[in-house]
């Protein structure tokens, strides 16, 4: 089964009504995890009978375990505390309401439950479909520890930073390793990093270095997620998705990939990449020509951010502009990020959600 579509998805979708009350009973002490766990399973039978049913071939269970597209998967590592204190990252204006991480001891990882929330999307896939399993890019684990906010942190447990590169290679590698032997075939990093290295300003907030200084540590990020893509099997198709922030139907970031196309897209080691496209604050096409002639493009021309419906014909025409830079049997048709990066999820209803993902069908049918 081919690993990717002329027509695709990123990963996440609105979670239902009913399941964001079971989550916060939970969270206050009125509802056991096996009662959350059985609203959580109801909830990714629905959403994958509804993927099917709108004809995509690879599937997700919505991110419906998770309160955010990253943290969850970072809080399930040893040497991290999970802390209750809402963060202050501001997204256009919004401060997002987001619980905080911080290193306490030595990064490793034993069983990844991860794995076994992959295990059950695989279970309810057909000769249609396949699962793929989103997590943070390695990059992305390794940048959050070493930004401005956290280095001082840090390096009480990690004098010498390379010793928390490395272990951070050998947790991915492990769940890697693991999600393989459980069947999984498809692997996307999501990595905002690069959303937010696109404007210089941001980079030099989020890292505390100056710009002559950023070059390098770029390096260091693409060598943590080559390191890891590096060892996996060779059958196991890894992925990344750039965006420049999606809480709430907000951004972080604006700014074109010429900045990181030098680093992102001509050095990093993946299949394939999902990028955000669906307004100017993602600039034009040209720096897709860094963008080795052996990988796929999956062009995040529509957005999740509105119910708003694109028309198909600018969003042909600008498929046809991207062809110039990536052959159109390269390319392929999605969403820009997903429906529900965060719990809290976009501004849009989840009947205007699956609306959106038939015009992305409908559009591609057309295009390619």
């Amino acid at each position: 089964m081919s690993q990717y579509y002329k027509y695709d998805f990123v990963g996440s979708f609105l979670r239902p009504a009913y399941l964001r009350k079971a989550r916060a009973a939970y969270n206050n002490g009125e509802l056991s995890y096996e009662e959350l766990k059985l609203q959580e399973d109801n909830a990714i039978r629905d959403l994958v009978a509804k993927e099917k049913a709108a004809g995509y071939h690879v599937i997700t269970d919505g991110e419906f375990r998770r309160a955010t597209w990253h943290l969850d998967f970072i809080w399930n590592f040893n040497g991290i505390n999970h802390q209750i204190e809402r963060g202050n990252e501001t997204f256009n204006g919004e401060v997002a309401i987001i619980d905080s991480v911080h290193i306490d001891g030595k990064i490793s990882v034993d069983h990844h439950p991860f794995v076994d929330h992959f295990k059950f999307v695989q279970a309810l896939c057909d000769e249609q479909t396949q699962a793929k399993q989103t997590i943070p890019a390695p990059g992305q684990f390794y940048a959050i520890f070493t930004g401005q906010d956290e280095i001082e942190n840090t390096k009480q447990y990690y004098p010498d930073l390379e010793d928390l590169r490395q272990d951070i290679i050998n947790g991915y590698t492990k769940v890697i390793e693991d999600l393989y032997e459980a069947g999984c075939r498809i692997v996307q990093f999501d990595d905002c990093t690069w959303g937010g290295f696109v404007n210089p300003q941001i980079a030099s907030s989020l890292t505390g270095l100056s710009q002559e200084e950023l070059p390098a540590y770029m390096d260091t990020l693409i060598d943590i997620n080559n390191a890891v893509i590096d060892q996996a099997p060779d059958d196991l198709t890894i992925n990344t998705h750039i965006c420049r922030g999606n809480y709430h139907s907000t951004y972080f970031s604006s700014g074109a990939y010429d900045a990181v196309a030098p680093y992102v897209f001509a050095k990093q080691h993946v299949d394939g990449f999902y990028l955000e496209f669906d307004d100017e604050r993602s600039g034009g096409f040209t720096p897709l020509r860094y963008i080795p002639k052996d990988k796929h493009v999956v062009l995040g021309l529509i957005t999740t951010k509105s119910p708003f419906l694109e028309n198909e014909e600018k969003v042909i025409q600008r498929l046809t502009q991207a062809s110039e830079y990536v052959d159109p049997d390269r390319l392929s048709l999605s969403p820009q990020c997903g429906f529900a990066s965060c719990e809290i999820g976009n501004k849009l209803s989840e009947a205007q959600q699956w609306k959106k993902l038939e015009l992305v069908k409908e559009i591609a049918s057309k295009a390619f």
